[in-house]
């Protein structure tokens, strides 16, 4: 009875962090479209959660990475334990509150993966992990995802504005805008076939390490229903925080820019998941934006904007893993631990919410620049400026 209610807890919980991951990662699909105006904001998040939940159903290939890849089998077992998954999830959730909070478009993957990676080596050791597959299924592709799709994006954002150069500004505008609802359509249904499998293998993950499912098996359906209709709902709710700095604030993305940004991060998501690759959308629509900016011109892209995130990207597997471990430690000492971590938990997310009430981001306000950005904006023009005199 009582490893049946850990093991509700960890669903429950798994289930909020699938919830999270929608409202953290709709700018993935969403932002630029919303920045050039092809789609408004209510619209935009409304087909990317539709979009998002039937990509659910498409593949299983990153949820199985996740369930049966990355923690190690031993003699008696998964090397894990569904306390210490739970306290995986506890890293994951918070990081990924505390980056929307901050409006930083983070890896939802990285974080999940984080939190489970610290809580196995504090639960069951160094050898609890696969970290030939973490390099190769992870790490690999967090470092060369954002290049490709930035590649990709640059050269299309270049051609667009070649092919269009005879054109009419504002009947080619149009016609990219129109472009925009079927390429921002694309990268949802890709980010469904991603990031909500990442879910259902953690759920899978659980099941197998209580004994309720065999090893090496698929999502039942219940759980891919579940993790599909929990991430389209977080995606429907709009997190507009992390939207203002894909669509506004890296660089000023117009509808050119944008069609090639969403195109090609649908093609790089869609292959990774055929690959079975647990690939950060995050990293990969930022890429893309920066390499749009760049094919529209060398210099307009807020460099400021984008280190920070970058460092962001770094930081987030260690940063979840230490939570994680953390909460593995206390939760795993007794049912005292576990319910503290649970109630810490929550409080730090409740007080993440009550700060973003003050200073709030909405669709009305999405597209309207912070303040702080006008110290970004000076050093893109002194870049322009000693680029055109040089």
């Amino acid at each position: 009875m009582d490893m049946l209610l850990t093991v509700i807890v960890v669903i429950v919980v798994a289930l909020i962090f699938d919830f999270t991951n929608g409202f953290h990662d709709t700018a993935n699909a969403m932002a630029t479209s919303v920045a050039t105006g092809a789609l408004r904001p209510r619209v935009a998040v409304l087909i990317s959660a539709v979009l998002n939940l039937v990509g659910a159903f498409l593949s299983t290939e990153v949820a199985q990475t996740i369930s049966s890849g990355i923690i190690n089998e031993g003699s008696s077992g998964v090397d894990i334990t569904p306390t210490m998954i739970f306290a995986g999830l506890v890293g994951a959730v918070l990081w990924n509150l505390a980056t929307w909070y901050l409006g930083l478009p983070s890896s939802s993957t990285h974080a999940l993966l984080g939190g489970l990676i610290g809580a196995a080596i504090i639960g069951s050791g160094f050898d609890a992990v696969n970290f030939s597959a973490v390099l190769t299924k992870v790490v690999v592709p967090a470092f060369l995802s954002p290049v490709v799709a930035g590649a990709v994006a640059l050269v299309a954002t270049v051609c667009a504005y070649r092919i269009t150069q005879n054109a009419r500004t504002r009947g080619a505008e149009a016609g990219f805008r129109h472009g925009q609802t079927i390429s921002a359509s694309l990268v949802s249904l890709a980010h469904g076939t991603n990031d909500a499998q990442k879910t259902m293998g953690v759920i899978t993950l659980t099941l197998i390490a209580a004994g309720y499912q065999g090893a090496d098996t698929p999502p039942q359906f219940w759980v891919i229903a579940s993790c599909g209709l929990a991430i389209a709902l977080g995606t429907y709710l709009g997190g507009w925080r992390i939207m203002r700095t894909v669509g506004k604030r890296i660089t000023d993305v117009k509808a050119p820019q944008g069609f090639a940004a969403e195109t090609s991060s649908a093609a790089t998501i869609l292959v990774s998941s055929h690959l079975g690759f647990a690939l950060s959308t995050t990293q990969v629509t930022s890429g893309a934006v920066v390499g749009s900016g760049l094919g529209k011109k060398l210099a307009s892209v807020r460099w400021g904007v984008v280190g920070r995130i970058a460092t962001a990207w770094v930081v987030t597997l260690p940063a979840a893993a230490l939570v994680g471990g953390l909460a593995a430690w206390a939760a795993s000492t007794s049912i005292v631990g576990l319910i503290a971590v649970a109630v810490v938990a929550t409080a730090c997310g409740a007080g993440l919410f009550v700060l973003a009430r003050r200073h709030p981001v909405t669709r009305e306000n999405v597209n309207e620049e912070p303040a702080t950005d006008q110290d970004d904006d000076r050093r893109t023009v002194s870049t322009t400026v000693a680029s055109k005199e040089g």
